[in-house]
C-alpha cells in the first residue's frame, strides 16, 4: 500500500491557491455610527493635546499649607501647652486628668504623668527640664520628675488650681487657686530647697486675692515678682518676697484668659475675652500694643525671631454646636508685632482655640484646642522671606 502524501497546494478541487499577500481585500465603508464615534475621538485627542501643551499662566496667589503634625493624646479639650527651654519636649494637658510628654520634632509620645483626678488646668517646666508642674481641679498642685514620671511632692488646696510656674531658677513655685465653695483665691509661693514646707504643705508667702480671682499668672524677670491677670481684666505686680502690689493696670475690660512673655522676658501679651490681646512692658507695665479681633482671645504667644504674634481664640465654646467652623472663627491668627496688622491665618482645628505656643527657635509653633487635639505647625520658608509692606 502507498503512503498518503501531504497535501502542499492547491485546493482540493484542483484551483491553485494564491498567498495571502496577494489577496485582494475588499474594503467596507464604515457604517455612519463608526464614523462619527472616529471623527469624535480624533476631535477629543486635538483638543487635550492643544490643552496640554498650551503654556500655563503663574500663580501670583497661590496659597500654601502647611502641613502640620496631630498629636492625638487627649480624650477632652486641651487646657495649656508648653515647651521646654530647648524646645525638643512639648507638654499638654486637659480636662481628662493626664499630663502628656511630646517629642516636637515628629510628635511622638514620650510618656504620661499620671495621678490627677480632675481636669488639668495648667502645666509647667523649669529651665533644665528635670522637673514638671501641674495644677488641677481635684484642689491640688503636684511635683513630678520628667524623665520617670515619678510624682516628687503633692501640695493639696482648698480650691482648684488654676496657675502655677517655676521661677527662672527652678528652686521656687508659684501657684494661685480659685475662688469657689466659700474659698478665696490665693497666690502661693513654695521654696523646693527647704523640703519642710512641702511635708507640712505650708507656703512660705500666701497672698490672699480677696475681690477678683487669678485667671492667669507668669513670673517676671530675675524672679522677683508674678505678673497676674484677674476675672476683672486687671494686671498685677505681686512681690515674690513680700507679697505686696508693686504696680497695677487695667487696659482690658473683660477676663484675661492667658499671659505669655517674650523670650528675653522684657515684654508680655495678655489675651482677653474682650476679643483683644495687648503687649505690655513687664516691668513697667506700659501698654505697648493692642490686637483687636471679632471673637474671644484665649491664647496669644510672641514669636522668639520675628516681630510677629500668633492668637488663638473663638467664640465661647457652649456655642460651638449652633455655627459652622467658618463662622466660628477657629484660626490661628498672626499680626505684625509693630504694625498692629493682620497678615495671615491658619486653619485645622474643629473647636476653638485654647492655648497657643512659639516653639523657642521660632521655626514652628502649637496650638490645642476644645477639639482634643494639638496641632505642630512648621512654617515654610516663604515666612520667614515675607516682610510686611508698610
Amino acid at each position: 500500500m502507498g503512503r498518503s502524501v501531504p497535501h502542499l497546494g492547491g485546493s482540493p478541487t484542483g484551483g491553485a491557491v494564491l498567498p495571502v499577500r496577494h489577496r485582494k481585500l475588499r474594503h467596507l465603508p464604515f457604517p455612519p455610527r463608526l464614523r462619527r464615534l472616529k471623527h469624535e475621538c480624533s476631535s477629543f485627542l486635538s483638543t487635550r493635546e492643544a490643552a496640554v501643551n498650551k503654556p500655563r499662566p503663574e500663580r501670583r496667589h497661590q496659597q500654601r499649607k502647611m502641613k502640620p503634625i496631630l498629636l492625638q493624646g487627649h480624650e477632652r479639650s486641651i487646657t495649656q501647652i508648653k515647651y521646654n527651654r530647648e524646645g525638643d519636649l512639648l507638654f499638654s494637658v486637659a480636662k481628662d486628668t493626664v499630663a502628656n510628654v511630646w517629642y516636637s520634632v515628629n510628635g511622638e509620645r514620650l510618656g504620661t504623668y499620671n495621678g490627677h483626678t480632675g481636669a488639668v488646668w495648667c502645666v509647667d517646666c523649669d529651665w533644665d527640664t528635670k522637673n514638671v508642674l501641674t495644677g488641677s481641679a481635684d484642689n491640688s498642685c503636684r511635683l513630678w520628675d520628667c524623665e520617670t514620671g515619678k510624682q516628687l511632692a503633692l501640695l493639696q488646696t482648698n480650691s482648684a488650681v488654676r496657675t502655677c510656674g517655676f521661677d527662672y531658677s527652678g528652686n521656687i513655685i508659684m501657684f494661685s487657686t480659685d475662688k469657689q465653695m466659700g474659698y478665696q483665691c490665693y497666690l502661693n509661693f513654695f521654696d523646693l530647697r527647704d523640703p519642710q514646707q512641702i511635708e507640712d504643705n505650708q507656703p512660705y508667702l500666701s497672698i490672699p486675692c480677696s475681690d477678683h480671682k487669678i485667671t492667669s499668672a507668669v513670673w517676671g524677670p530675675l524672679g522677683e515678682f508674678v505678673i497676674a491677670g484677674h476675672e476683672n481684666g486687671e494686671l498685677n505686680q505681686f512681690s515674690a518676697k513680700s507679697g505686696d502690689i508693686l504696680k497695677s493696670a487695667k487696659e482690658h475690660t473683660k477676663q484675661i484668659n492667658d499671659i505669655q512673655t517674650s523670650v528675653d522676658l522684657t515684654m508680655f501679651i495678655s489675651a482677653s475675652k474682650d476679643n483683644s490681646a495687648k503687649l505690655f512692658d513687664c516691668t513697667s507695665l506700659d501698654h505697648i500694643k493692642t490686637f483687636k479681633t471679632e471673637r474671644p482671645v484665649n491664647s496669644a504667644a510672641i514669636s522668639p525671631i520675628m516681630d510677629h504674634v500668633v492668637m488663638g481664640g473663638g467664640q465661647e465654646a457652649m456655642e460651638v454646636t449652633t455655627t459652622s467652623t467658618r463662622i466660628g472663627k477657629f484660626e490661628a491668627r498672626f499680626f505684625h508685632a509693630a504694625y498692629e496688622e493682620e497678615f495671615g491665618r491658619v486653619k485645622g482645628h474643629f473647636g476653638p482655640i485654647n492655648c497657643v505656643a512659639f516653639h523657642p527657635d521660632g521655626k514652628s509653633y502649637s496650638s490645642g484646642g476644645e477639639d482634643g487635639y494639638t496641632r505642630i505647625h512648621y512654617f515654610d520658608s516663604q515666612y520667614f522671606d515675607f516682610e510686611l509692606e508698610a
